[in-house]
């Protein structure tokens, strides 16, 4: 399970953009008329929060990473997940950063119990900017634990 809510971290909290690109001619998207050398944004936070495509997107539910309902994957061509980009230009450090965040969030775990400090509440309220963060900054104790 701790892989499917890496995957759901990805999927809920990433940057608004990915690294522009820019056209290499003319074409007319809906209606609109994109002239050559234009430079293009994707939206990667509205893709992935995106209620045509995911159910419930403003909610943590790693469950739907589970392989009996997964549907998508940023390994693959899937465009509704694009934390790491998607098809041909997809990023190269793909394999290692999936490859590493498992053993060192299961070490973090394994090792420390985490407490919010005393009577605080955890605030998920997120800030617009270039990326997208939380509007207050997450303080955690770890205690380690004593083995």
């Amino acid at each position: 399970m701790l892989l499917q809510a890496l995957y759901e971290i990805l999927s809920i909290h990433y940057g608004p953009f990915l690294l522009p690109r820019e056209t290499t001619g003319g074409f007319n998207l809906e209606g609109y008329q994109i002239p050559p050398k234009t430079t293009v944004w994707i939206n990667a936070w509205a893709i992935q929060r995106d209620p045509k495509i995911w159910e419930s997107p403003n909610q943590f539910a790693p469950e739907r990473f589970t392989e009996e309902k997964k549907s998508v994957d940023f390994k693959g061509h899937d465009f509704e997940f694009i934390s790491f980009g998607s098809g041909r230009r997809k990023c190269i450090g793909l394999s290692f950063a999936i490859a590493s965040f498992e053993p060192v969030l299961a070490n973090l775990l394994y090792w420390f119990d985490w407490k919010l400090p005393t009577g605080e509440l955890l605030d998920m309220t997120e800030q617009q900017g270039l990326a997208i963060s939380k509007k207050l900054p997450l303080n955690l104790i770890p205690i380690p634990y004593c083995v």
